[in-house]
C-alpha cells in the first residue's frame, strides 16, 4: 500500500502542471503621507505612481506568492498581521507568502514601526497613519486572492545578468573614519537575477528582477512620492515587455545608486537608470533560453539566532523574535526563507545585508543560481560585515546586531544550503515523497 501512495504521489505530481500570474495594484495615497527613509517629511505630490506587484506561482503541490511593493520598510510585525489574515481567508500559509519591499525612500510610512523606533527614536515620533495602512494590507490581501484566481498554464526560466549601476556607499577618510557616500574601490554584489514566467506560446507573463541598490536617487529634502530607481526601471521594462515586473532589492546595507541624495529627480538623472540597469535587464532576458513547464517548487525556513547588541530595547510587539540564552544573552531570531525552484534557489531576510555576505554564501551554495532578496517579510535593519563594525560608520552603529551576525548568518545559512537533495535535478523527477 505504502509503495502505491508514493507511486500515486509521483504520477499525480509529474501530470500537475505548472501555472503562474502576475499582476500590479496601484497604491498611490490621494492625501499627504509621512515619508520614510530620512527624517520626518510629509509629501507635497506624486513624482510617479506606487504599486503592489504580485507574482503567483503553483506547481500542482506547492503554491507560492511574492509580493514587492514599493515601500521603504515595514515592521515584522504588520507581515505577521497580514500573513494571518491571508491564512485565514485564502488559505495561504504564511510559508508560501513573502512580502518584499523595494526600499524606495519617498514613499510613504506604513504601520507600527517596531524595530525602527529602537533604532532611530526622534524620526517617527508622529502617529502612523491608520486608514492608508488599512488600504496597503487590504488591497495586498485582494490582490494575492486575485492572483490566484487568475493561475494559467506557464514555463519557467531562470537567468543572470550583470549592472554597473550600484556602488559601495561606505566612504573611508585617510584618517579610516567611514561615512555615507560613494566608494568605487568598495565591494558591491553587481549580479542582476532574474526569474521570468511565460506562457505557452512564449509571451512573458512576468518578470522578477532583483538588484541590489538603495532607494536613495532622492535624498530627505524631496517631498514627492516615487519608486526611486526600482520603481523607475520595473515601470520602463514593463513598457517594453507588457507585463508586471516585480523589482526586489538584494543586499543593498551597502549599495548606493551611483547617483545618490539628490534633490529632484532631473539632477539625480533618474530616469538614467531605465538604461544603467532597465536596459541591462532587458538583455539578460534577451539571452535566456525558452522556459520550462517541468517546474518543482519546495518552501522552507529556519531561524537563525544572533546576540542582540547590548543596550537595545526590544519592542514587546516582536516578542517572538528574540528569547535569552541559558548564559542570559538576548538572542535576535531572524527568520529567513528559501524558495527552491528546479536546480535555483532563493534565499530571503527581512535585513539590509551587506553585499560582501550575501556574495560568499552565494559562492559556496551547491545550486547553480542562488539569489537572496533583502527586505522581505519585515526589516529587521543592517546586518553589516564583522570588518564593518571595527571600521564604525552609519551601519554598525544603527544595528540591532553584533559583529557575531556575520558569521552566524552565513554557517547557519550555507549549511541549509549544503543539505540540497542528494539527485535533485530540473523538473519533477526531483521531488520528494
Amino acid at each position: 500500500m505504502r509503495t502505491l501512495l508514493v507511486f500515486v504521489f509521483f504520477a499525480a505530481h509529474l501530470l500537475a502542471e505548472f501555472r503562474a500570474a502576475a499582476l500590479k495594484v496601484d497604491i498611490t495615497p490621494s492625501t499627504p503621507q509621512w515619508l520614510l527613509g530620512y527624517g520626518p517629511r510629509k509629501s507635497t505630490g506624486v513624482l510617479d505612481p506606487i504599486y503592489h506587484r504580485v507574482l503567483a506561482m503553483d506547481d500542482g503541490r506547492e503554491q507560492f506568492y511574492l509580493v514587492s511593493t514599493d515601500l521603504c520598510l515595514f515592521s515584522p510585525g504588520l507581515y505577521d498581521e497580514v500573513a494571518a489574515e491571508l491564512k485565514k481567508q485564502a488559505g495561504i500559509d504564511a510559508r508560501q507568502f513573502w512580502w518584499s519591499v523595494t526600499h524606495t525612500h519617498s514613499a510613504p510610512e506604513v504601520g507600527p514601526r517596531g524595530v525602527y523606533n529602537a533604532l532611530l527614536k526622534g524620526r517617527s515620533d508622529h502617529e502612523w497613519d491608520r486608514d492608508y495602512t488599512k488600504q496597503i494590507t487590504s488591497s495586498l490581501i485582494a490582490a494575492v486572492q486575485q492572483a490566484k484566481a487568475k493561475l494559467e498554464p506557464a514555463r519557467l526560466q531562470i537567468g543572470t545578468g550583470m549592472s554597473m549601476a550600484n556602488i559601495n556607499r561606505r566612504a573611508m577618510d585617510v584618517d579610516g573614519k567611514v561615512s555615507l557616500g560613494l566608494n568605487p574601490d568598495g565591494p558591491a554584489d553587481r549580479q542582476i537575477g532574474l526569474i521570468r514566467l511565460e506562457r505557452a506560446d512564449g509571451s512573458v507573463l512576468g518578470l522578477v528582477a532583483n538588484y541590489a541598490i538603495h532607494g536613495t536617487v532622492l535624498s530627505g529634502k524631496s517631498e514627492v512620492i516615487s519608486g526611486d530607481a526600482p520603481g523607475v526601471v520595473a515601470a520602463y521594462l514593463e513598457q517594453k515587455l507588457g507585463a508586471p515586473v516585480l523589482f526586489v532589492n538584494g543586499a543593498a546595507g551597502d549599495a548606493a545608486p551611483i547617483y545618490s541624495v539628490y534633490n529632484d529627480a532631473k539632477s539625480g538623472h533618474l530616469s538614467q537608470f531605465r538604461v544603467l540597469l532597465g536596459d541591462r535587464i532587458l538583455q539578460a532576458n534577451a539571452r535566456m533560453a525558452a522556459g520550462t513547464r517541468d517546474v518543482t517548487l519546495r518552501a522552507d525556513q529556519i531561524f537563525v539566532e544572533s546576540a542582540l547588541k547590548p543596550g537595545l530595547d526590544w519592542p514587546d510587539e516582536l516578542a517572538s523574535y528574540s528569547r535569552v540564552d541559558s548564559s542570559g544573552t538576548r538572542l535576535v531570531r531572524l527568520p529567513v526563507r528559501f524558495l527552491t525552484m528546479n536546480e535555483s534557489i532563493i534565499w530571503a531576510a527581512p535585513v539590509e545585508l551587506f553585499s560582501e555576505i550575501a556574495m560568499t554564501i552565494r559562492n559556496r551554495s551547491p545550486y547553480p543560481q542562488t539569489f537572496y532578496f533583502g527586505y522581505t517579510n519585515g526589516w529587521f535593519g543592517y546586518l553589516p560585515t564583522a570588518a564593518a563594525f571595527g571600521e564604525g560608520g552609519y551601519e554598525p552603529a544603527t544595528s540591532v546586531f553584533t559583529k557575531a551576525a556575520e558569521g552566524d548568518l552565513t554557517r547557519q545559512v550555507s549549511t541549509f544550503l549544503s543539505a540540497k537533495p542528494v539527485g535533485q535535478s530540473g523538473g519533477k523527477s526531483g521531488a520528494q515523497p
